[in-house]
């Protein structure tokens, strides 16, 4: 009988911090911002994206309309490991982020936005994303460094937002390890 080609959880869990010492590592220095994203399963899906780059915090701003066992069940409990705060204005946070020395790079096709690949993202960084319909707003757009997008070569103009999230994070993520 041949060995099992999956790892186990035990096998996962091998080379991970004790439960108990992960919330005091250090983390990343890189934000998300999601700006007016309210449906319950893009927002998980960053909270489990924010843990798995072990990434600073996660930001939701404006009108939070999920409920806490929607945010639950999306993130998969995976919230206990995230510091996310909740923020009434998408630009004040910005702000204060910018005030702070992050980088701000918003994710949106805009006139003047460049492939995320050709960036080079500093630590300090804050990833803004937006809304599904709307995308992000003209006042973050305004207070960010670099508006950046993802090429599109199939017929569609757009990712679900937390796809999205997932490729820029990826790429920024690793270019900050890569520096450390």
């Amino acid at each position: 009988m041949q060995p099992s080609i999956q790892l186990s959880k035990d096998e996962l869990r091998k080379n991970k911090p004790a439960r108990e010492d992960y919330l005091n590592q250090p983390k990343l220095p890189l934000v998300v911002v999601l700006d007016n994203v309210t449906n319950s399963y893009n927002v998980g899906s960053f909270i489990r994206l924010a843990d798995a780059f072990a990434i600073e915090k996660i930001i939701v701003c404006g009108q939070l309309t999920i409920s806490e066992k929607k945010l639950r069940k999306a993130s998969r409990n995976e919230a206990k490991w995230v510091c996310i705060e909740y923020s009434d204005s998408t630009t004040a946070s910005l702000q204060t982020l910018k005030e702070q020395g992050y980088g701000i790079f918003s994710v949106e096709l805009c006139h003047e936005s460049v492939d995320y690949k050709a960036v080079t993202y500093p630590s300090p960084c804050v990833l803004v994303l937006g809304n599904e319909r709307k995308g992000v707003s003209e006042a973050a757009l305004q207070l960010s460094q670099q508006q950046i997008h993802i090429p599109m070569f199939g017929m569609g103009n757009s990712l679900n937002v937390s796809t999205a999230g997932a490729i820029v994070l990826a790429e920024c993520a690793h270019q900050l390890r890569s520096t450390v």
